[in-house]
């Protein structure tokens, strides 16, 4: 949710948001005549409230006056005071039955709208985006003299990915890690919690699957819906990221200032849709919709959220490099951010195969939108008031596969495993294919 001063005192600072993300901009207009009602309807609610309370000081005194001394002109004076004391219960109920309706109407128009986009991004769609910098040459495989193969049949041939299997249990886009595949993720799994430990974060396992608050809360219930499994029968959702629950872990909570920034690194699996994809990356592990993830989470004050932003996207090309893999770092255009992101850097790696880059990770800065939805606030000198949150993706596990099986492969089938991961592989330096 965004700060309702901004819609009061700048509207067209929201309309201009919406505008840049290309979403609907008359949601904002709908928001003033909705928010001017409702706070009619609650000032209307407190004027009746504060007559009912006046009267009702009134009649107590005088029912007792009238117990000890009846008077008749005293007793006309209580009657016409309990007939406005239950016409006024009337009006109080209406009037509160009202706001209920006006601050719902209002809190349902706030749900559809996005975060307010930072000034800095780029405007427009998915291909919109500004690249900030490569890093790293990738191989030219015509000079070393074989043609890449792509990352499954890498994969097969190390007898590391089973897509078959993987589709015949669970259906399209589901797949097997085994042997060296399952050994290089746990590795990668190591080498991302070591290095988020070394920088502060708490290592974080986190729940799977979060009731509707923490979804909505965290902005994944409006334009991501689609992509997210719902378990009717218990109405819980299966996470498509721990973003979710590690957000969700400080909900309704104040924080100190004192303790932040607060830095969580959880691993969950992930579950997505995958929904409006058909007919994309049907092939090996790119898209799917179940994988691991260790995801990064901040809880930070509003004006330190700007730089640690800075310091999520640094922590993500550390571990990139230490993996010898070349990308790009891209500044994500308006009109392709989550409905919770201010601004988001993507980092894509670049797949031989593909001949392009492809995102591996990303951090997004969701300002104060998510803690005001999840009811998050800091205490400081200036009182209690919202935090910032913040997220970056530090390893998803099967593209950085891709990534690590396609970059480092061999003529002969074989692939040399980055020296970063080997003390969490035995020392083996080499995956050999099977005989």
């Amino acid at each position: 949710m965004i700060d309702p001063s901004i819609l009061r005192n700048d509207p067209d600072l929201l309309r201009e948001s919406q505008r840049r993300r290309g979403e609907d901009v008359t949601i904002i207009d709908q928001l003033i005549d909705a928010d001017a009602a409702k706070r009619a309807a609650g000032m209307r609610f407190d004027e009746l409230r504060s007559a009912q309370k006046e009267i009702g000081k009134q009649i107590g005194p005088l029912q007792g006056y009238l117990k000890k001394s009846p008077d008749p002109t005293r007793q006309v004076e209580l009657d016409a005071l309990m007939a406005r004391a239950s016409s006024l219960a009337d009006e109080v109920k209406a009037a509160s039955t009202e706001a209920d309706e006006l601050e719902a109407l209002a809190a349902k128009l706030w749900l559809q709208v996005s975060n307010v986009v930072s000034l800095e991004s780029p405007v427009g769609g998915e291909s919109d985006f500004t690249v900030i910098e490569h890093v790293g040459t990738p191989r030219d495989f015509t000079a070393e003299g074989f043609e890449p193969r792509d990352h499954l049949d890498i994969g097969e041939r190390l007898d590391a990915i089973d897509t078959v299997r993987g589709a015949k249990v669970s259906g399209s886009r589901f797949f097997y890690l085994k042997g060296m595949g399952a050994q290089l993720e746990f590795a990668l799994l190591n080498l991302a919690m070591q290095q988020a430990a070394e920088n502060g974060f708490i290592p974080m396992i986190t729940p799977t699957l979060v009731l509707p608050s923490a979804m909505e809360g965290t902005g994944f219930l409006g334009q991501a819906a689609e992509n997210v499994y719902r378990i009717e029968s218990d109405d819980m959702y299966l996470v498509g990221t721990s973003e979710v629950p590690l957000a969700a872990y400080h909900s309704e909570e104040i924080i100190n200032v004192a303790d932040l920034p607060l830095r969580y690194a959880g691993w969950s699996s992930c579950f997505r849709r995958e929904a409006g994809s058909y007919g994309k990356d049907t092939h090996g592990i790119i898209r799917v919709h179940q994988f691991d993830k260790v995801e990064m989470f901040v809880f930070t004050t509003p004006e330190e959220a700007g730089a640690e932003h800075l310091r999520l996207l640094q922590w993500e090309k550390d571990f990139i490099d230490a993996l010898e893999i070349p990308y790009r770092v891209i500044d994500v255009a308006t009109g392709d951010l989550g409905s919770s992101a201010a601004r988001k850097f993507d980092i894509e790696a670049w797949i031989p195969t593909q001949q392009a880059y492809r995102e591996i990770t990303s951090t997004s800065n969701t300002t104060e939108f998510q803690a005001r939805r999840l009811k998050i606030r800091m205490r400081d000198e200036q009182g209690v008031r919202p935090l910032a949150t913040l997220n970056g993706t530090l390893c998803a596990m099967p593209r950085i596969i891709v990534a690590i099986l396609e970059n480092h492969q061999q003529p002969d089938g074989s692939v040399v495993l980055p020296p970063a991961l080997r003390p969490f592989l035995g020392g083996k330096a080499v995956f050999t294919p099977r005989a």
